[in-house]
């Protein structure tokens, strides 16, 4: 492609390079906790909720990055299989707290090990210099694109 033309140069996009980096981190995690019967968005249910418990529906869905729709799906299989609870009664207008239970708390422990591990093996081939060099590039490209034009 010469510089006249329109269009992205493949391997020197940095966005297809982080979608390429995205897809590997996704199908690593996915690989490593499909034998527990744990999905990518579960853990991440989960793990937001360790750290922030008493989240909300909404707020959850946000940081899973899925609809609320499939939130609360999910909130429900959650639910059921004694991983979560929800209040049945809302703390204040419509939004229903949700808490991990014991059984949620203690599947956590088992698969945040495993990511853990991927993230361990994805950074591996970096100093302590370059993942905090790494990190700063990664906010400052959020913050780019967050805010309007």
């Amino acid at each position: 492609m010469s510089q006249d033309e329109p269009g992205i140069e493949l391997d020197t996009s940095l966005g297809y390079l982080l979608k390429q980096a995205s897809s590997a981190l996704h199908a690593a995690m996915d690989a490593e906790l499909r034998p527990l019967g744990v999905t990518i968005t579960q853990y991440s249910c989960l793990e937001l909720l360790s750290q922030r418990p008493g989240m909300s529906n909404s707020e959850l869905a946000r940081g899973a990055f899925v609809s609320r729709q499939s939130m609360n799906v999910l909130l429900q299989a959650m639910e059921r299989d004694g991983l979560v609870q929800r209040a049945t009664q809302p703390d204040a207008g419509r939004v229903l707290p949700t808490e991990l239970t014991p059984k949620g708390a203690a599947l956590l422990t088992a698969v945040s090990a495993k990511v853990k591990a991927v993230e361990d093996r994805m950074l591996s081939e970096l100093t302590a210099t370059e993942q905090a060099n790494g990190r700063d590039l990664l906010a400052a490209f959020i913050r780019s694109l967050s805010s309007p034009l």
